[in-house]
């Protein structure tokens, strides 16, 4: 079940999304999907604390028509259980950049060359304290 579903958005190129939230202790795992609905997401966030075989790894995808892309690894990884959170994400027709905590930044590629962003959904053990659109 979703902590956090918005839809119907219009988040054109450019913008930029942060998110703030509290990572519950004993975190396991937490998502963050961006796009246009629950089919299609430019982008797949999962920061692994210990899940699907990973350890303190961040994991990205895409997903068109229901079928996922190819995954991007990500081995900085910089959250703490219990602790807070910042994440922000910029997209454009070509890439989503996503800044983690401690400002370090990484690029996923905009598979399915969206030019906007109509679907939130974040899930797992973060609690979303608030996201705003800038």
């Amino acid at each position: 079940m979703p902590g956090f579903l918005c839809t119907n958005l219009n988040i054109p190129p450019g913008r930029r999304i942060a998110m703030k939230g509290n990572l519950s202790a004993g975190a396991k795992s937490f998502v963050v999907n961006l796009g246009k609905n629950k089919d299609d997401f430019i982008l797949h966030f999962n920061g692994r604390f210990d899940a699907h075989g990973d350890t303190r790894t961040i994991v990205c995808n895409s997903k068109s028509k229901g079928q996922w892309g190819t995954e991007l690894r990500e081995s900085h990884f910089p959250f703490q259980e219990g602790s807070p959170a910042e994440l922000f994400f910029t997209h454009d027709k070509k890439e989503v950049t996503i800044t983690l905590p401690g400002n370090h930044q990484f690029k996923f590629p905009n598979a399915l060359a969206a030019e906007g962003i109509e679907f939130i959904c974040v899930e797992g053990d973060i609690d979303v304290t608030g996201i705003s659109f800038a």
